[in-house]
């Protein structure tokens, strides 16, 4: 994750409510994707106020098409409710659509919310009993409790669709689900940032805001990725590699005995040992084509092991590089792959060597 997108995120984590409300375009492009999941399956919403949730509109507009059983949508109490001006924001809420109504999306006198006893934090018993209805966990959780809100998904053996910032497949709770073939990205968030409204008393502190005509307040952050564990089209695809492997053009770390690739695209084509690449190798990876065996996190040697102290970057485990100068240099999180179909003879015609 470079600065930028390190700062996004620190500022988003420190806004107070750490509500982020998503866009309908973007949950329309990644949702698409997963049409015959659906049929006869309870959805559970567990981070949504029905009034005001585009994850709710998507799914009740769509109750009939994608053939769904039932609609449960829950929310926190302090969720911001502004655009229902007879609505006390403070109440934790739920509501259960079962398709009946030809209306769904309403406002909330006609809506019929259910008040929760608690404060409607997805840990709270009563949303662990709604969650237990469900088979399916589509929503934006907080990105500040991403550990716990993806532990609970796994303890309770839910399938899901969730939002989260890509660095969080480094999280000691979640990469192992990576590895293991689990849990990966979803298909329509490769690069770039999205856009979130957010409440009215947000702190507008994010590298990237806007605020509408209508006063409403916008932020963009950087590094957001679609998490689920539900097959997709297209993600078995391999991916197109044309480097050759030339020693001088991937170094190997000092303290890990892998090749440095900087770029998923530079992969060799005809190499077959250990490789370390962005996590944004994640967006391509083909399990079929590639085997993940660790992180940069688990697998680097202490480089107190190797080098003086002072003479390198302290922090988090990292892989570190050695230059021509003999100065160490501490890498960005690395996923280390092995690539399972290497392509010893591979006509030139179809290669751009690595100069």
């Amino acid at each position: 994750m470079d600065g930028n997108r390190n700062h996004d995120f620190r500022n988003a984590k420190a806004g107070k409510k750490d509500e982020f409300y998503t866009q309908l375009n973007d949950i329309e492009l990644e949702l698409t994707h997963y049409k015959g999941h659906f049929e006869n399956k309870t959805v559970y919403l567990n981070c949504d106020d029905p009034r005001d949730s585009n994850f709710y509109r998507y799914f009740s507009v769509n109750f009939k098409s994608l053939g769904l059983k039932k609609l449960i949508t829950s929310c926190y109490k302090s969720i911001d409710t502004s655009f229902f001006t007879n609505h006390i924001s403070s109440q934790a809420v739920w509501f259960e659509y079962e398709g009946k109504e030809d209306a769904p999306f309403q406002h909330e006198e006609k809506i019929g919310v259910q008040p929760l006893h608690g404060d409607g934090d997805f840990r709270s018993e009563e949303c662990i009993a709604l969650l237990k209805q469900a088979d399916i966990v589509v929503t934006n959780p907080p990105f500040s409790l991403f550990r716990e809100y993806f532990a609970q998904l796994v303890r309770f053996d839910k399938e899901f669709i969730i939002l989260g910032n890509m660095n969080a497949l480094t999280y000691k709770e979640v990469f192992p689900f990576f590895q293991n073939n689990q849990v990966w990205y979803g298909p329509s968030i490769r690069s770039g940032d999205r856009e979130f409204s957010v409440p009215d008393d947000y702190p507008l502190t994010a590298a990237g805001y806007r605020i509408d005509r209508n006063g409403s307040k916008f932020i963009r952050v950087k590094g957001v990725r679609w998490f689920t564990n539900l097959e997709y089209q297209g993600r078995h695809k391999n991916l197109h590699l044309t480097k050759k492997y030339r020693p001088d053009n991937y170094p190997k770390y000092v303290n890990y005995n892998a090749i440095e690739v900087s770029k998923t695209l530079e992969i060799p084509i005809d190499y077959d040992d250990l490789m370390g690449v962005p996590i944004t190798f994640a967006d391509k990876y083909n399990p079929y084509q590639f085997e993940i065996i660790g992180s940069s996190k688990t697998l680097g040697i202490p480089m107190s092991r190797i080098a003086k102290k002072g003479t390198y970057q302290q922090g988090d485990p990292r892989f570190y590089l050695q230059d021509e100068h003999g100065e160490y240099h501490r890498m960005y999180d690395r996923i280390v792959v092995r690539n399972k179909q290497p392509m010893r003879e591979v006509d030139a015609s179809v290669l751009q060597i690595s100069r």
